[in-house]
């Protein structure tokens, strides 16, 4: 069933805890897939839901998890599979605001690239929620460490995503392992051929909920494309930067060494930029997230990967400074601006070597991007195509 609307949060007959943490937010209407999921996960359905990036998926999982823990029972009921770090950590986040006044609700977030033994020091506090990417979670597993099979909900959060980057096994092994549970949410921003499958092997009689990029909640993004050398692709950004003035901008490599060359010569040229990658420490990363997410670093440099699951709402500017690989990856990175009522742009720089495949992916992905050029004074002008 399609979602266009949400509902008073009022309405969906939720505990006097979960509605005052809901008004700490300064919130009192839910979003279309929030209206859509609470219900049925409420009533211990399977949902499959497809909604865009940006639309309030963590609560409308979180909320009836949180609702459903019994605080006095210490084992595991809920595990939430996430594909990367990054967003295992920001739903962990989420989901310790929505049990902010559930006393004795505990949640704890397993991942590659933090030392196991304090993750094991946190599984011994008996955290009910479990909030994991599938590797990880599957190595504790094999240690003994966690026993997920008392769960009764189980969450696959980027579904489309997770099973792209090749956890279908992990993720089938697990199911297979919390064979008790009572339901099975699937979230995704497309349904896959996987994530269907995965659907009809493991769910049974799923609600399904859709929420279209309509135009009330489609993001607001200003598209623009330059062409431009290679080895000025740097400077192109930092002129933009400069007669713009955005505050708060995104910028999308293909490779870690693009990441750390960009990186430095914003900084080089007075711009306060920072980058992540596979091969940061996993702690600079967290503060390098933590720094944007607060508005205190201006330009967050990133390959695709390493920014999945970043969640900030007011992102003024998107740069392409590679063209991305996959078309779905341009949607993606572009998506990030434009959100919750604000308007974006959005820049795809390229060399002439690159130019067919822009105007392809362009056309692939419904997207209209304005020429720009710079002028002899370096100031922005229309270009050509």
């Amino acid at each position: 069933m399609e979602y266009t609307q949400g509902v008073r949060f009022d309405s969906l007959n939720l505990s006097p805890e979960i509605m005052r943490a809901i008004a700490q937010r300064g919130i009192e209407v839910s979003t279309p897939v929030q209206a859509g999921c609470i219900p049925p996960m409420m009533d211990w359905q399977d949902v499959i839901a497809k909604a865009p990036t940006g639309t309030g998926k963590t609560f409308a999982y979180g909320i009836p998890i949180v609702e459903h823990i019994d605080p006095e029972d210490e084992s595991v009921q809920a595990v939430i599979l996430a594909p990367t770090r990054e967003l295992a950590i920001q739903i962990t986040g989420e989901l310790r605001d929505i049990a902010a006044y559930k006393p004795g609700v505990r949640s704890v977030c397993l991942y590659g690239g933090q030392p196991i033994g304090r993750q094991i020091d946190s599984l011994k506090k008996r955290p009910q929620i479990v909030v994991a990417t599938p590797g990880r979670l599957s190595d504790h597993m094999k240690r003994r460490t966690v026993r997920v099979e008392t769960a009764q909900t189980v969450v696959l959060d980027e579904a489309d995503r997770m099973l792209d980057m090749g956890f279908i096994h992990d993720v089938t092994r697990l199911l297979d392992r919390m064979n008790k549970r009572k339901n099975l949410g699937l979230f995704s921003a497309t349904i896959s051929r996987e994530v269907m499958d995965i659907a009809w092997v493991y769910q049974r009689d799923a609600a399904e909920v859709t929420v279209r990029e309509d135009e009330q909640n489609k993001p607001d993004i200003k598209q623009f494309r330059m062409e431009v050398a290679q080895n000025e692709k740097a400077t192109a950004i930092a002129r933009i930067l400069n007669e713009t003035g955005f505050d708060r901008c995104m910028a999308f490599c293909n490779t870690k060494g693009s990441t750390e060359r960009i990186t430095k010569f914003l900084q080089m040229e007075g711009i306060d930029a920072q980058c992540i990658h596979g091969d940061i420490p996993q702690k600079r990363r967290e503060q390098v997230m933590d720094l944007f997410r607060q508005g205190k670093l201006r330009v967050f440099v990133s390959t695709d990967v390493a920014a999945r699951g970043i969640d900030v709402s007011e992102v003024d500017a998107v740069f392409n400074y590679d063209v991305p690989d996959s078309n779905e990856y341009y949607t993606h990175r572009i998506g990030r601006t434009g959100r919750a009522k604000h308007t974006g742009e959005a820049y795809v720089l390229y060399t002439k070597e690159e130019h067919k495949r822009v105007r392809d992916m362009l056309r692939y992905t419904r997207n209209t991007a304005t020429p720009i050029a710079f002028d002899e004074s370096r100031s922005i002008i229309p270009g050509t195509f």
